[in-house]
């Protein structure tokens, strides 16, 4: 980890909410680092979208269905199997920005 803050001023103080300089400095590099992986999940949230989105495209035109239920049983399972009750909600937001919500059609 690299530190953002060798010398916190009495603004990080205020801002992270430390009492102590060293542990603004390690705040602020956390919070850096939160950062970084919050962009790379939205990055990552909007390529698996377009993705599942050609799949959807893909197979529609070739006259297939437009949801596999079974597969999104399983990519539900394999969420909640790894992050509770909390990835459940989280894999239904996935595959509601995949495909969009139930119940919608296709232009």
């Amino acid at each position: 980890m690299t530190t953002t803050a060798l010398n916190p001023t009495t603004g990080d103080l205020e801002a992270t909410g430390a009492r102590e300089a060293d542990a603004a400095g390690e705040i602020l590099d956390l919070r850096a680092r939160i950062d970084e992986i919050d962009a790379a999940l939205i990055a990552l949230w909007k390529e698996r979208s377009a993705i599942s989105q050609r799949v959807g495209a893909t197979r529609v035109a070739s006259g297939g269905t437009r949801l596999v239920l079974s597969r999104e049983r399983e990519i539900l399972d394999r969420f909640r199997t790894e992050l509770g009750a909390d990835g459940t909600q989280l894999a239904l937001l996935i595959l509601r920005a995949g495909r969009g919500p139930l119940g919608a059609t296709a232009a």
